[in-house]
């Protein structure tokens, strides 16, 4: 019996003006902006898909979803990916799952022609939270500028958007289904895959599964607390770690994807992860780590609740990277930093005689270094790593190579940090976010210090806090400029560097639109050992001080401090 096509319907709508794209071509916010305005989601999906160049919409899309409740939205996505009937071919994960890690490497093996990715990322999920659209191009990587200021321009003038909403696609159904679609004279494909496979075979052949394997249950074994954060890694924590690796089922927390997170934002640090970071400090653990809600970032910790910072982390995997056959086998190339990310990597790197690239914060200035060739191992301070495996972080990446250094070396997590910082000196950093800032007086603070610290007296101008004494070197506003292809990236950050190399970064957060985040960042280089043991806070205090004094944010907002320290 002949089926009857499914229609394929036109929708006039208006558009939007406030669509831009941060970086990556992700758009983030509220929950109830996109439940509340008139075709919001579709216009902004319409925009997305019409910046693809059309020979290459009639190839491969891929399409996923980390927030389960949004049920709706997914479909509404899948629905208008079929983008007036050109698309050839959609990849789906079982039941609307995948990490971005996994969609990276889905888009890479299959060749598609981009992905689409809905995530509230780090932040608070569920009705009263965020929802994300975030682009991933061909490279599997995030979407570069170029990219997201076509969609923007796109979205800006937008006045239809197609849509066929009586396609039902079967989401936990693993297979092939197709659908006859009015005007299209191929059926339309819709492959559900399994979520975990094609990435767990692709950490096969960059780790020893094996050494791992006898870390974990051999007689030396440590035990592990892996905690999910109620986000998108449960079924790889379990897949993985678990089955594959041979850790303890209950090694594994907080693996079933909720909705909300369970009502805590699924953000990796020590104020979100409290429950691993309590389970730690009881000293039945030997390694512990976190991962947000997409499986892009990550935290380490070891017994009693050694916490290890993002930029230590990187530093000390590059230093390690002997541990891993698959850099054994590809060499290394070269070391990428997003600039507020602590100078910890240019240590090792110096010793290494491997280069540095320093970029603003974005993964997706990583991706043009990594396709050229130049960069083998990259990471940012808001706990995202990688390597030239995927064109994404890559927090389960980053674990498994903790866990063959820790297989490799047989020394706990604190012994390889402190060994580390005797031979290339600890590097004493701090990040205070100030989140939900009301955005011109965001604008205004930055606006204001930048002309402060950029202007000719402000150089080699001295600040005395206590017995401290800061002479400044060296200011600007963060200016990047691409190796590959020369783009300029301009207006990435305030540094303010001190003739100790001290330094403090000042830089504002594009995550969302709606309100604002302002980042302080202070760094101090501590090269005697002897001095490797004091706090953080105490080592850092007169920097943070004059970075308030100068600033005024907590006269300018009205905040007594930080949302968060890390």
């Amino acid at each position: 019996m002949e089926r009857t096509p499914i229609p394929v319907l036109t929708v006039q709508t208006a558009p939007y003006e406030d669509q831009r794209p941060t970086g990556g071509g992700g758009l983030r916010r509220p929950t109830a902006l996109f439940e509340s305005q008139r075709n919001y989601l579709p216009n902004f999906v319409q925009s997305l898909l019409s910046s693809v160049d059309l020979r290459d919409r009639q190839g491969c899309t891929m399409f996923t979803i980390s927030i389960l409740y949004m049920y709706t939205y997914m479909c509404m996505c899948v629905y208008l990916l079929i983008f007036k009937s050109v698309i050839g071919r959609l990849v789906i994960g079982q039941n609307g799952i995948l990490s971005t890690p996994a969609v990276s490497c889905i888009i890479r093996k299959i060749k598609a022609a981009g992905g689409i990715i809905l995530t509230a990322s780090h932040s608070p999920g569920g009705p009263g939270g965020e929802f994300g659209v975030k682009f991933e191009v061909a490279n599997g990587g995030p979407a570069p500028d170029i990219v997201s200021d076509k969609i923007y321009q796109i979205s800006k003038t937008l006045e239809e958007y197609t849509i066929c909403p009586d396609l039902r696609v079967d989401l936990s159904r693993l297979g092939r289904q197709e659908f006859d679609l009015e005007n299209k004279f191929k059926p339309f494909r819709v492959e559900i895959v399994d979520s975990v496979d094609i990435y767990l075979n692709l950490l096969r052949s960059i780790f020893d599964f094996n050494a791992i394997r006898n870390l974990l249950t051999g007689p030396n074994q440590i035990k592990i607390r892996i905690d999910a954060m109620n986000g998108v890694m449960g079924p790889y924590v379990r897949r993985i770690l678990c089955d594959e690796l041979g850790a303890p089922a209950n090694s594994a927390i907080n693996c079933i994807p909720l909705e909300d997170f369970g009502g805590q934002p699924p953000d990796p640090n020590l104020t979100y992860a409290t429950a691993l970071l309590e389970a730690m400090r009881g000293g039945e653990y030997g390694f512990g780590a976190a991962f947000d809600a997409d499986g892009d970032r990550y935290m380490i910790l070891g017994q009693n609740g050694f916490f290890v910072n993002a930029s230590d982390s990187l530093a000390i995997i590059a230093a390690n990277l002997s541990c891993i056959p698959y850099f054994c086998q590809m060499g290394v190339r070269g070391f990428g930093r997003s600039m507020p990310t602590s100078t910890a990597l240019d240590k090792v790197a110096k010793v290494m005689k491997i280069p540095v690239y320093e970029t603003p914060t974005g993964w997706r200035y990583f991706s043009n270094l990594m396709d050229s060739g130049r960069c083998s191992l990259c990471g940012e301070e808001s706990f995202g790593t990688g390597s030239d495996h995927l064109r994404e972080k890559d927090g389960l990446w980053a674990v498994l190579v903790w866990l063959s250094i820790l297989a490799a070396r047989k020394q706990s997590v604190e012994e390889i940090v402190r060994d580390h910082w005797t031979k290339f000196g600890r590097h004493y950093y701090c990040r205070f976010d100030y989140e939900a800032l009301e955005p011109r007086t965001a604008y205004f603070i930055m606006r204001d210090l930048e002309a402060l610290i950029t202007d000719k007296s402000f150089s080699h101008q001295q600040f005395s806090v206590g017995n401290n004494i800061y002479s400044v070197e060296r200011t600007d506003s963060f200016e990047y400029i691409d190796p590959v292809d020369g783009t300029v990236t301009k207006r990435q950050g305030l540094r303010i560097i001190f003739s100790d190399a001290s330094r403090l970064i000042f830089r504002m957060s594009a995550s969302s639109h709606v309100r604002a985040t302002l980042r302080i960042y202070a760094e101090s280089y501590e090269k005697d050992p002897s001095q490797h043991n004091n706090e953080p806070q105490a080592v850092l205090g007169p920097l943070i001080a004059i970075a308030l004094k100068i600033s005024q944010i907590h006269e300018r907002t009205g905040r007594k401090g930080p949302t968060v320290i890390t």
